[in-house]
């Protein structure tokens, strides 16, 4: 059985400033060690690009100072990096060759695996890190699915 107030989950856009990245893994560490502060040790990410990375990245790194901490990759299908860059497929790989469980929500890329992956997420955590900043999208639908569902959520961007 999960304990959802041992987890939390990541969801935010894929396409993040240059200029805002030092910041949010700077912020990514914060609320990771203040989560890991309350108990939380189980920490689900979509494995995506952009803000997924940096969440993923910034649990490995917490791995270093509390070996108890557990990165899950929840992906929505085993082939989902198929038509991304070299540079993201190379710093995937290692992400999940550092991940403590990989589940895959489908065999193949589908309509919905995407927005089943993001539900995956939040009904197994407490808390919700996001980077949101704008009201529409599947971060957006992620984010209002944690709110009703009663998860404590953190956003890193600037809708409040």
């Amino acid at each position: 059985m999960i304990d959802k107030k041992r987890t939390a989950c990541f969801t935010g856009h894929r396409k993040i400033p240059a200029q805002e990245i030092k910041n949010i893994e700077k912020q990514l560490d914060k609320i990771i060690e203040k989560l890991y502060q309350k108990g939380v040790i189980f920490y689900g990410v979509g494995g995506s690009y952009g803000f997924d990375m940096l969440a993923e990245r910034a649990v490995i790194r917490a791995k270093q100072r509390h070996i108890e901490i557990k990165l899950i990759l929840v992906l929505p299908c085993k082939n989902q990096e198929k038509y991304w860059t070299e540079d993201n497929k190379k710093m995937f790989a290692e992400i999940k060759n550092q991940a403590d469980k990989i589940v895959y929500l489908s065999e193949n890329y589908s309509v919905d695996c995407m927005h089943k992956r993001n539900r995956h997420l939040v009904n197994f955590s407490g808390y919700c890190v996001a980077y949101l900043n704008k009201n529409s999208g599947g971060t957006a639908f992620t984010v209002n699915y944690a709110r009703q569902n009663g998860l404590e959520i953190f956003n890193l961007g600037n809708l409040k």
